[in-house]
């Protein structure tokens, strides 16, 4: 193994973490309880507010990692205190190697692997945060009466056949395709039937799923907000105040379920 062809492997594990946001560097000193240890890749990152911590080891080798390097490297990451520690291999793993990492922080896996384990772990996080946004949106909408709902453009009426936005309808579809991102199973159907549907019908992949979120989310809170202020003035804001947990059983969070299942899945 040439040590460019090393050199480049490493750099590519590196690039791979701050592509996804995290903060990373190759070649680092660290500092622990009993001593001091160079490693490959040292990654920081920070998940709802929590410091995360993880160290990498890369190894291009023509042969397949053995057990020691597993016992070596789960006593550098005890040492350092990291959250997770991977040995990153282009051969594989020996079966006592796979064994001593069970029940341990160490991850055995190919670059391939760490790119979609990693990758998942990033948004399994972000779509808390798109979770936590869906349960402040919900508690507002249903804050506010049928009657008010109607007249102040947040719901349809039942006789009003264009659907041109009814806010449950928006939280059930963006609940379903939380439950369909967990499970990672795209694509995703993304159709609210609104007149002012926002963005596109369908999502392949995280990042389009991100765009909707995003994009219907804004749209919602500012219907909302002028919906809200529109009240406001005509003296008729009197928001019934009760909030829903995250773990409460909400109409939105219903339907979902209900739209997941008639897809198949579930």
């Amino acid at each position: 193994m040439r040590q460019e062809d090393w050199f480049i492997f490493q750099e590519e594990i590196c690039e791979h973490f701050n592509a996804i946001g995290a903060e990373a560097e190759t070649n680092v000193s660290l500092t622990g309880v009993r001593t001091n240890h160079d490693v490959d890749v040292f990654v920081k990152t920070k998940f709802l507010g929590i410091d995360l911590k993880w160290i990498v080891e890369a190894k291009l080798w023509k042969r397949k990692v053995n057990k020691g390097h597993v016992l070596a490297l789960r006593s550098i990451s005890e040492d350092l205190g990291v959250d997770k520690a991977f040995i990153v291999s282009s051969s594989g793993f020996q079966s006592g190697a796979i064994e001593a990492s069970k029940n341990t922080n160490v991850k055995l896996l190919t670059l391939d692997e760490l790119k979609e384990e990693t990758k998942g772990f990033i948004e399994s996080e972000i779509l808390k945060t798109y979770e936590a946004r869906l349960d402040l949106l919900e508690n507002r909408y249903w804050s506010h009466s049928k009657e008010i709902r109607i007249k102040y453009g947040l719901r349809h009426h039942l006789m009003d056949f264009q659907l041109k936005f009814t806010g449950q309808m928006l939280l059930g579809v963006a609940r379903k395709a939380l439950m369909a991102a967990t499970d990672r199973n795209y694509p995703i159907i993304l159709d609210t039937m609104h007149e002012e549907h926002q963005g596109e019908m369908q999502a392949d992949n995280f990042q389009q799923l991100q765009n909707w979120f995003n994009l219907n989310f804004n749209h919602f809170e500012s219907k909302l907000l002028a919906a809200e202020w529109e009240m406001h003035q005509n003296g008729e804001y009197n928001p019934n105040c009760i909030l829903y947990t995250s773990d409460d059983v909400t109409p939105s969070k219903v339907m979902a379920k209900g739209m997941y299942m008639a897809e198949g899945n579930g």
